[in-house]
């Protein structure tokens, strides 16, 4: 079941597609409302009169309460790390668990919706990924494609901090096409429970990358169940699945390759991630406004009288 919020006669809905048509949910429930309704009931509340495709615009599935990334892919640290800190190898402690940060839920779009990249931002860069979406019971109800935008830049020199990613992640995540709801996508699961789903991303046609989904160094259940504990997923929440390898974003080939080959992206471009069983997102390169310039720190130590940690 592919579940999907539209904009049609200038009214948002969320439904079922059947066919080229979408048929919203009855009571003008959202996408996370029924997700909390769990999947059979679902089903039942997909009874509204057909919309055709072709009259409605997507937008992004569903907004929800929270979004945790995680970084799950072995491959896509090894390169990376070169590009953001310099640094080679996997650190030891990423095997420990499912590592995460916290995005912005209140910065997603959805698909064909251009991204607003702060102006300020050079190294400009896509990430091809998955997204779980949590059930009532904690379980995957359903999967969708995930880009999580990023401003390699601003995210290099804040992470020299030891925190974040902050301004370098925050400004925009697309989701979309739709949710996949898990059960259409078991046959794909291997023997380690894994989804063996081909995962390419595009630049302006051209395919620059890409792995298989099964190549994750956790499942998507392990990795929901790690979030909860000693805290509270609720059912809507979204976990990324963090970047494939293999050219799932730029900075992995930069880090790999010693230079911006491809170059980052600029306003224009087209970038379009595919996802076996589930779809394909494009979204279009765009500037956000200049930001005003931040008021001057009020250092209180030089380097020479900084307080020294033991």
């Amino acid at each position: 079941m592919r579940i999907v919020t539209v904009e049609h006669g200038g009214a948002r809905r969320c439904g079922v597609v059947v066919g080229d048509a979408v048929h919203p949910f009855r009571g003008g429930l959202d996408t996370r409302a029924v997700v909390a309704l769990g999947l059979d009931r679902a089903r039942e509340l997909a009874t509204g009169p057909g919309i055709p495709l072709a009259e409605v615009r997507l937008r992004a599935p569903l907004r929800p309460a929270s979004v945790r990334d995680f970084v799950a892919f072995e491959d896509h640290v090894v390169g990376v790390r070169r590009s953001i800190d310099g640094a080679g190898g996997v650190p030891e402690a990423w095997y420990d668990a499912p590592a995460f940060y916290f995005t912005n839920p209140h910065t997603i779009i959805g698909p064909d919706d251009d991204v607003a990249f702060p102006a300020a931002s050079a190294d400009r860069d896509f990430e091809l990924e998955v997204a779980a979406v949590a059930g009532p019971r904690g379980e995957v109800f359903g999967y969708t494609v995930l880009n999580d935008w990023s401003a390699r830049d601003l995210q290099r020199r804040e992470m020299q901090v030891n925190l974040g990613p902050a301004k370098g992640k925050d400004f925009a995540s697309t989701l979309g096409p739709w949710l996949v709801t898990a059960d259409e996508l078991e046959a794909h699961r291997d023997a380690d429970g894994f989804l063996d789903l081909a995962c390419t991303a595009g630049v302006n046609g051209r395919v620059v990358g890409g792995d298989s989904l099964a190549t994750m160094g956790w499942t998507f259940e392990t990795m929901i169940a790690y979030a909860a504990r000693d805290s509270r997923v609720v059912a809507g929440d979204v976990f990324g699945s963090g970047t494939v390898g293999n050219g799932g974003c730029l900075a992995e080939l930069w880090g790999r390759r010693g230079t911006q080959d491809p170059p980052p992206l600029r306003d224009g471009d087209v970038v379009t991630l595919t996802v076996q069983g589930i779809g394909s997102l494009t979204n279009r390169v765009a500037s956000a406004p200049p930001a005003p310039p931040l008021p001057a720190v009020r250092r209180r130590h030089t380097l020479s009288d900084a307080p020294r940690t033991a």
